[in-house]
C-alpha cells in the first residue's frame, strides 16, 4: 500500500495540471470568441460568389464537352459552338475558322479556337457567380430534384435573357450581324440545352460549395497513463 501513495499523489498533480491547462484554453477562447464566432449569421455572399466562380467554370467545361461529343453526330465540327461564340468579337469570319488549309488570320486558327474555349469557360465562371448564389439562396437543404428543377428554370431564363433580350440587338449593333441568335447558324434548342447542362452541373455540384464553418476540436477528458512501479 505504501507504494501506491506516491503514485496517487503524482496522479493528482497531473490532474491539477490538466485542469489548469483546460482553464487557460477556456479563458483564451473567452477572450477571442469561440472558433465559429467569426462565421456570418446570414447568407455568406463572398464565399458563395467565390465558389460560384469555380463551379461556373466546371459547368461551362461540362457543357462544352457535351457539344464537342455531340456536334459530330450532327455533321458539325466538334468546336462549332466555339466558332459561333467567337462571332461576337470576330464577326462572320469566325465561322470559317479551321475549315480550310489556309488560316483566316495571322494567328493560327487552332490557337484562336483554343482562346475561344478559354473565353467560353471564363464566361461560364462569371455567370456561375449569380447562378450558384441563387441556387444556395433558394435551394440550400432541398432535394436533388428540387435543385435540378430550379437550375433548369434558371438556366432557361438565362438563355432567354442572353439571346433574346441582349444579343439579339447588341451583336448587330457592334458587329453588323446576328449569328449567335440566327437559327440557321445555331439552333435555339442547342443553345437552350447547352444552358441547361451548365445549370444541371452547378446543381449537382452545389453541395460541394456549401459553407461549413470550421469547428475547433474541444478539449475533452485526458486519460493519462500512470507509470507502473518497478518491482524489486
Amino acid at each position: 500500500m505504501s507504494e501506491l501513495i506516491p503514485l496517487k499523489q503524482e496522479l493528482e498533480t497531473l490532474r491539477s495540471l490538466m485542469q489548469a491547462v483546460q482553464a487557460e484554453i477556456a479563458a483564451s477562447e473567452g477572450d477571442t470568441g469561440r472558433s465559429t464566432a467569426w462565421a456570418p449569421t446570414g447568407f455568406y455572399s463572398d464565399y458563395h460568389a467565390t465558389t460560384g466562380f469555380l463551379l461556373g467554370g466546371l459547368g461551362a467545361l461540362a457543357s462544352l464537352l457535351v457539344n464537342v461529343v455531340s456536334a459530330p453526330l450532327a455533321g458539325k465540327s466538334p468546336l462549332e459552338l466555339i466558332r459561333v461564340y467567337l462571332t461576337f468579337p470576330l464577326g462572320a469570319r469566325a465561322l470559317a475558322l479551321a475549315t480550310g488549309s489556309q488560316d483566316i488570320y495571322a494567328i493560327p486558327d487552332g490557337m484562336i479556337l483554343s482562346l475561344g474555349c478559354c473565353l467560353y469557360i471564363g464566361t461560364g465562371m462569371l455567370l456561375g457567380i449569380p447562378f450558384h448564389m441563387a441556387l444556395m439562396q433558394f435551394t440550400d437543404g432541398k432535394s436533388l430534384g428540387a435543385r435540378l428543377g430550379f437550375a433548369t428554370v434558371l438556366a432557361l431564363t438565362l438563355w432567354f435573357v442572353n439571346f433574346y433580350l441582349v444579343l439579339t440587338w447588341l451583336q448587330p449593333l457592334l458587329f453588323g450581324g446576328h449569328w449567335i441568335t440566327d437559327s440557321s447558324v445555331l439552333p435555339p434548342w442547342v443553345a437552350a440545352v447547352t444552358h441547361v447542362i451548365f445549370g444541371w452541373t452547378l446543381a449537382l455540384l452545389a453541395p460541394l460549395g456549401k459553407f461549413v464553418p470550421y469547428q475547433q476540436p474541444t478539449v475533452g477528458p485526458t486519460f493519462l497513463s500512470v507509470p507502473q512501479a518497478s518491482k524489486p
